[in-house]
């Protein structure tokens, strides 16, 4: 009786270890894409809540407090450089102690965010931390929107891999074969999207009106015409001269997001008979939504 009781009370200790080391890994990000990246590496080991919710808007966003309270049961917080997290990561360090913290926008050389489309050679600058950009004491407003280019996501992946598999040690095979498997699927989408805007017969300039694209734009050679920076609307003057500039340059479409206003957008598209067209930089399936963007930026700018 003794050695049966032995047996069971070790299949038990043998299930809860499994069922420990089968519980997935509690990861939380800032924004959806991020979301698709980690499950692409993490699959099944780990479970993502994302916290800027679909139709919110990064610049803006303010944590609600059962996403506070979820915090104190994540692992590792994936970071991206969004507005919102500058107030707000040291709170979520604050909230969860043993939250490890990771800001994949440090992974790549960000660029300063395009300016109104007149002043596209003349970057604005802002610095977080006010360190030097380019040797210089600069302002530098960094272009956060690093997840728009499959180059750098390329990056980014290996550096969630890299984290995850610190972080789960004893699944680091899976990550690292999720890793490169997603590494192709980066390679091939990419290949295509160089393909489609080669076979273009002139480089193209594709007017939107939050410069999300800047890094989406210079990997394939096209020319982003942002309306506005930092959320603020252009000037009656400056909206004048954005409509003569869209016309002279023959701009079919105007490209807004879900999350901001699209009341400049409409104003510019009614008077040179353009059409107001949604690319979102947030989207869920972010594969698919690159190959969508840059079939309507080929198609519909000038």
């Amino acid at each position: 009786m003794k050695k049966f009781c032995s047996y069971i009370i070790t299949g038990l200790l043998i299930l809860a270890c499994q069922t420990a080391q089968a519980a997935p890994l509690q990861i939380t990000v800032s924004i959806v894409p991020l979301e698709y990246f980690v499950k692409k590496i993490g699959g099944d080991l780990v479970e993502v809540n994302v916290m800027v919710r679909p139709g919110s808007s990064p610049a803006t966003y303010e944590p609600q407090p059962r996403q506070m309270a979820g915090l104190s049961k994540a692992d590792i917080y994936y970071a991206i450089g969004v507005p919102f997290e500058q107030a707000w990561l040291p709170r979520f360090k604050s909230a969860n102690k043993n939250l490890d913290i990771i800001n994949l926008g440090d992974s790549v050389v960000k660029v300063p965010m395009q300016s109104h489309f007149h002043n596209e050679n003349k970057r604005t600058h802002r610095s977080e931390a006010g360190h030097k950009h380019n040797g210089h004491d600069e302002n530098f407003l960094a272009d956060p929107h690093i997840w728009l280019a499959p180059q750098l996501v390329r990056i980014l992946s290996l550096e969630i891999k890299e984290t995850l598999t610190e972080k789960d040690h004893a699944n680091a095979a899976t990550y690292t074969k999720n890793y490169f498997n997603f590494a192709r699927e980066i390679n091939q989408l990419d290949n295509e999207l160089l393909s489609l805007f080669a076979a273009a017969k002139k480089r193209s300039n594709f007017m939107v009106y939050h410069p999300s694209w800047g890094y989406f734009a210079r990997s394939y050679g096209l020319n982003q015409i942002p309306i506005e920076l930092e959320g603020k609307d252009p000037s009656p003057k400056e909206l004048t001269q954005i409509i003569d500039f869209a016309r002279k340059k023959s701009v079919a479409a105007i490209f807004v997001q879900p999350q901001f206003s699209r009341k400049s957008a409409q104003a510019i598209a009614a008077s040179i008979g353009a059409k107001v067209l949604t690319a979102d930089p947030l989207a869920a399936d972010w594969a698919e939504n690159l190959r969508k963007a840059a079939k309507a930026f080929q198609q519909d700018a000038r």
